[in-house]
């Protein structure tokens, strides 16, 4: 029955709505309909709004008092907010996010990683290891009265006889050889001014790798602030709350409602 009908309204007359007269071609087009529903319902919305401001304002305390009586301000009869602590940026942080977008300080700090990751596999990190202080202690080899005592401060030389090494590695905390393993063991012969450039070689690898550490960390901190900035600007029901501000070493925390999308 329903293919009936629908074959039944194929030859049925199609009713259209009249355009504006040429006449009155000066006045725009002609409101249809489906337009005079759209500005019915609009007015039947605003007028609605009207009258539970009305409502609202009729049944107000006078004498009530709220915060945000005072933290919001009237200037040349425009309503002004309460005053929001403004986020802190540096002026490299403020270069970045007014001259680049979120991809490119992405992209940016993904290469710094890499080179980051690059340094560290060729740098084993072995002479941070001697500036971490720490405590080897030492217990006399013979107990008294059946407990092992701790020793007394021993020099160098006894330190390098219980160690089993040679005094002048006793810094070490790590690549300590024994004697045992010196003796066995082939340096090449080295000039001072071989060894000196070694150590500045070393030295600038670490000094390299510190600087990309520290503008990995910077590029990381841009990026927050260009997410949380992405993330404010959409559109939203609930507006999110601010718990801190942003300052030139972390990013604004903010905390948003949930709000169920279907």
């Amino acid at each position: 029955m329903s293919s009936w009908k629908k074959a039944s309204k194929s030859n049925q007359k199609v009713h259209r709505e009249r355009h504006q007269p040429e006449a009155r071609a000066h006045l725009g087009l002609l409101e249809k309909k489906k337009d005079y529903r759209k500005r019915a319902r609009d007015a039947e919305r605003k007028a609605k709004t009207l009258q539970i401001l009305h409502k609202r304002a009729l049944n107000k305390n006078p004498d009530e008092f709220y915060h945000h009586m005072i933290r919001s301000k009237l200037h040349d009869g425009e309503h002004h907010d309460e005053d929001v602590e403004k986020d802190e940026h540096s002026k490299e942080q403020l270069a970045l996010m007014e001259t680049q977008d979120i991809k490119y300080i992405t992209m940016k700090r993904t290469m710094e990683a890499k080179k980051i990751k690059r340094l560290q596999s060729q740098l084993h990190m072995i002479d941070f290891a001697n500036t971490v202080p720490n405590k080897h202690l030492f217990f006399d080899e013979e107990p008294k009265n059946g407990e092992y005592v701790e020793a007394k401060e021993l020099s160098d030389m006894e330190l390098a006889e219980r160690l089993e090494t040679h005094p002048s590695m006793l810094d070490r905390k790590t690549n300590r050889p024994r004697l045992k393993d010196l003796e066995k063991l082939q340096i090449p012969a080295l000039s001072p001014e071989e060894i000196k450039k070694a150590n500045q070689l070393k030295l600038q690898s670490y000094q390299e790798l510190s600087k990309r550490i520290e503008r990995e960390k910077a590029l990381a901190l841009v990026q927050q602030k260009l997410e949380i900035k992405r993330a404010l600007q959409q559109p939203r029901l609930l507006k999110p709350k601010k718990k801190s501000r942003g300052t030139k070493d972390s990013a604004p925390v903010y905390e948003f409602p949930y709000e169920r999308k279907k």
